[in-house]
């Protein structure tokens, strides 16, 4: 101790100690200093929008009677009215700085041709100059097989929608334009988000005997023939206000089969109006802000019809590499499910899609950042030389469909009795094919081994190519996203198989960890792409990879050049190639011309032929008949037009509130054509659980055709309701 008069002194010892002491004190604090710097720093960055966002969603049902249904090549299946209406959801995402923008579209048809996308683009440059172009903007079909054909340049998918139609093509491009103008116009700072997760109980694989051709070790990597995983981007402004969402989930939109001739979105355009329903509250149908579209994926060998394929005339399984029956042959085989009816079976495929993208969504916390590119080329793919290795080359082939094309699948079996699985050709249909569409030349046949050649497309040039040569190939990079537009059906391993090839050229680039997801059906329409070892036993995907066996190779080969571009930031050296033709089809359909409508003796249009009950309980369907019109005239007549609204009686304002419309679940409008110009409408309104009771009446509108005395027709509006009724406890 220190004494009074003495000073303290201290040893060495104490001395060192102390100053170790306030050494520490001082780092700690710089260190907690930094500590909340960093986390204000990363707290302030993390609250920056990292994109641009806009979404859109329009209309592009076109006329809904007479027109072929695109997809299942029936020629029986021709619109005859309306379950739900189509529209096409548009999706731009920009850099902060707006220097670079993407653009994704997904429609509510078949597939998107060749001729449909350059007239897309022809007037996105009229409005927007050199803003939207061929590689910042992607096309997708959500692949239904219940909409208006009609929109297609090459002869094969001419002559299966009877010629060019105009007014479905028309519909179409405007919807789609429409769409991104919407979107355009409500541009806004805001965030993405994706997610995945797994979807069951909604798929099968429809040709099982094919994909297990594929190596052992390579399906030995996964737990099922079938890609179960959807994957989903979530959109929300600044403010964290939702604004959409796109999803992408392999399963073929074939829950409403070939007998329905009800224009409709399927399985996956019922996804997207219960997810609209709930987030634009209080909106019908078609309304509200929030876009939700569940686009297609590699869905080539993917049905939704899980109950499997079953003899339709005995009941037994016809689960077998030929598809087919004992009796009756592959028109026998059909597969189906999961519901008690078509109706059914897209309303629960379409909800277990919806449930999957709900949870996902509400969970979605990987946030995407990064810079925005895209990447596109056109290709000659009847000509593209692919390596192997170092020491094979080998080349993709001019256009041809196998003997198996005309099988069918157990979605929608084919005609003639053709069966899957066909590697051999037969003498009879052999000689009518060189008598009417001319023989194969030795060269394709090789090409093609060991499909047997039914239709060489890729020789037959009268009056048009009936197949494209000249194909898009196209990516998009937003971030760690990679989306791959395909043009055509890839099979499930087909998928897997650019999947990561895409992603392993990323990696190799600097670019590692890329979600990489394929977008189906987006720019032309070249059918499917399967495997090389699926193509050896030649079932219908097989038969329609119509540039032979290499296809896929080649495809893989295309895309890594992308992904390589986009990677080393080299995409403005990519060899353009060689543009697509553009045919002079004009207006030449096979479709009925449109007469002048006439009522009944003593009835005028609109008027009830069969009135509705006067109670109803929920649960059952309200039905009531018009004197109707061809539904052509008013696609030809008005941009977008409502065929119907069921309509509640409100006391409070003494008014009639419209509940439902034409593009509602749960209404239905069916066309049926007379003799001499007449016609009925029938509206079914199948009133769901939530109704309120109440009273109710349906509106149908229309247009009649009329010819005046200068000989000029023209369509007239009208409209009909019915009587009301009251919708009582169960």
């Amino acid at each position: 101790m220190c004494g009074k008069r003495s000073k303290c002194s201290f040893s060495r010892l104490e001395v060192i100690l102390i100053v170790c002491l306030a050494l520490m004190i001082a780092v700690t604090v710089v260190l907690l200093v930094l500590h909340f710097l960093i986390k204000k720093s990363n707290d302030s960055s993390r609250d920056v929008p990292n994109y641009l966002l806009g979404v859109g969603r329009a209309d592009c049902t076109g006329p809904v009677a007479e027109i072929p249904l695109m997809g299942y090549a029936n020629p029986k299946q021709v619109g005859g009215g309306l379950l739900t209406r189509l529209y096409s959801r548009a999706f731009i995402v920009a850099d902060h700085d707006d220097s670079r923008r993407v653009v994704f579209v997904s429609a509510d048809i078949g597939m998107v041709s060749q001729k449909l996308r350059l007239e897309v683009l022809k007037k996105l440059e009229s409005k927007y100059s050199d803003l939207y172009r061929q590689d910042n903007v992607i096309l997708s079909g959500t692949h239904t097989h219940s909409g208006p054909g009609g929109y297609f340049q090459y002869t094969l998918f001419w002559i299966t929608s009877k010629g060019l139609i105009r007014p479905s093509l028309n519909a179409i491009v405007n919807g789609i334009v429409k769409s991104i103008d919407i979107a355009h116009q409500n541009m806004k700072r805001g965030r993405l988000f994706i997610n995945r997760g797994t979807v069951e109980n909604s798929q099968i694989n429809r040709s099982p005997f094919s994909y297990l051709e594929n190596p052992a070790s390579e399906r030995s990597r996964y737990s099922s023939d079938t890609d179960k995983e959807m994957v989903m981007l979530k959109m929300v402004d600044e403010n964290g206000q939702e604004l959409g969402l796109i999803s992408w989930f392999a399963v073929h939109p074939v829950s409403m089969n070939n007998t329905n001739l009800l224009v409709n979105s399927d399985n996956v355009g019922y996804a997207s109006y219960l997810f609209e329903q709930e987030k634009n509250k209080g909106m019908l149908p078609g309304e509200g802000s929030f876009v939700a579209a569940f686009a297609s994926s590699n869905l080539g060998d993917v049905s939704p019809n899980t109950k499997g394929p079953f003899c339709i005339n005995t009941g037994e399984s016809c689960n077998n590499p030929q598809s087919s029956c004992p009796v009756g042959g592959a028109t026998m085989c059909m597969a189906t499910g999961p519901g008690s009816d078509m109706f059914d079976s897209t309303r629960i495929i379409g909800q277990n899609i919806y449930l999957k993208a709900k949870e996902l969504y509400e969970n979605a916390s990987q946030e995407i950042t990064g810079p925005i590119s895209s990447a596109h080329q056109w290709v000659n793919m009847s000509n593209v030389s692919v390596e192997l290795n170092a020491t094979h080359t080998v080349k993709t082939c001019k256009p041809a469909l196998g003997y198996s094309f005309a099988a069918g699948t157990i979605d929608g079996v084919g005609a003639f009795n053709f069966t899957q699985g066909s590697v051999e050709g037969d003498p009879f249909w052999d000689g009518i094919r060189d008598q009417l569409l001319g023989k194969p030349s030795n060269e394709t046949k090789a090409c093609h081994e060991p499909k047997p050649i039914l239709f060489n497309t890729g020789e037959m040039s009268w009056p048009h190519p009936w197949h494209p040569d000249i194909v898009d190939v196209q990516m998009a990079a937003i971030g760690s996203l990679a989306i791959v537009a395909v043009p055509g059906e890839f099979t499930t391993m087909s998928g897997r198989r650019l999947r990561e090839a895409v992603e392993r050229e990323f990696e190799s680039h600097g670019t590692p960890r890329m979600d990489v997801v394929i977008a189906g059906l987006c720019n032309v329409y070249t059918h499917y792409i399967a495997t090389y070892e699926e193509y050896q036993v030649q079932r219908y995907e097989a038969a329609s990879t119509i540039y032979g066996p290499h296809t896929l190779s080649a495809y893989i080969q295309l895309y890594r050049g992308l992904a390589r571009a986009i990677a080393t930031n080299t995409v403005q050296d990519l060899p353009r190639g060689p543009e697509p033709p553009v045919f002079s089809i004009g207006n030449l359909t096979l479709l009925p011309a449109r007469t002048v409508d006439r009522a009944p003796v003593n009835k005028t249009f609109g008027d009830v032929l069969q009135e509705v009950r006067q109670q109803y309980r929920v649960g059952e369907a309200a039905e009531v008949t018009f004197v109707g019109a061809n539904p052509r005239n008013s696609a030809e007549n008005a941009t977008e037009h409502n065929f119907l609204t069921v309509e509640r009686y409100t006391n409070t304002s003494d008014s009639w509130q419209v509940v439902q419309n034409d593009a509602s679940w749960d209404t239905r409008f069916y066309w049926t054509k007379g003799l001499l110009g007449q016609s009925k409408v029938t509206v079914e309104w199948h009133i769901p659980p939530d109704t309120e009771l109440g009273l109710y009446r349906i509106r149908y509108f229309g247009h009649y055709r009329k010819r005046l005395s200068n000989g000029q027709a023209v369509s007239i509006p009208f409209e009909g309701t019915s009587s009301v009724f009251e919708i009582t406890t169960p």
